[in-house]
């Protein structure tokens, strides 16, 4: 009989994958030469491209790509696209804003249906979860995606360009992972069975 389970990737490549990008992004942002349309441009490209890089790797690693990095992906493609093509760095910026509103809505719609639609996204990412579990961690994250996106947005409009990248990439990841880590004890209470909790999976970054 074949075996038609995925290789697994370890939390550190996982963790590059979701977040690698975005520190891309902000990396060629800061040391890119020249006036600022010419360094957000460099900074959208090489966001893109190391979007792509990031999907092709998980491809490589895993044989898989998971439904919320086709998300992302796809969105940082056609948003990136849009900032090349109008040379306006609103629409790199309103990205995130669109991934997470999307998330929250699709989030809510299942717990509103009654569907288990993280635990879709996410696969087998949490084993042994129980149905409450995965209900609880489905509102978690939805409250989280639905305040990012507001976070984002004030911060779009209060910040110039360069101190939003600095918050996209110093503000937002050590949020979405200390937000992961406190939602640890709530899925260790409902039946998680990760012999290393802290390396449960993470939405990708908008």
């Amino acid at each position: 009989m074949a075996d038609n389970s995925k290789p697994a990737v370890s939390p550190g490549l996982r963790m590059a994958i979701d977040f690698g990008p975005l520190i891309v992004f902000f990396a060629v942002n800061s040391l890119a030469s020249g006036p600022q349309i010419a360094r957000i441009l460099t900074a959208t490209v090489a966001f893109m491209v190391a979007m792509v890089v990031a999907m092709a790797l998980s491809w490589w690693r895993a044989r898989h790509i998971s439904p919320m990095l086709w998300i992302t992906g796809l969105l940082v493609l056609v948003f990136g696209g849009l900032t090349l093509y109008y040379h306006d760095q609103t629409f790199i910026q309103v990205k995130p804003t669109i991934v997470y509103v999307m998330f929250a809505v699709i989030l809510g719609y299942g717990l509103i249906a009654n569907k288990p639609l993280l635990q879709m996204l996410l696969e087998s990412a949490y084993p042994g979860l129980s149905a409450k579990g995965w209900r609880l961690l489905t509102i978690n994250w939805t409250g989280f995606f639905a305040a990012a996106a507001l976070l984002n947005e004030v911060m779009r409009h209060l910040l110039d360009w360069d101190r939003w990248v600095l918050f996209k990439a110093w503000g937002m990841i050590p949020l979405t992972l200390v937000f992961a880590m406190l939602n640890i004890p709530m899925l260790l209470k409902h039946g998680l069975q990760l012999e290393k909790p802290e390396d449960a999976p993470l939405p990708p970054e908008g």
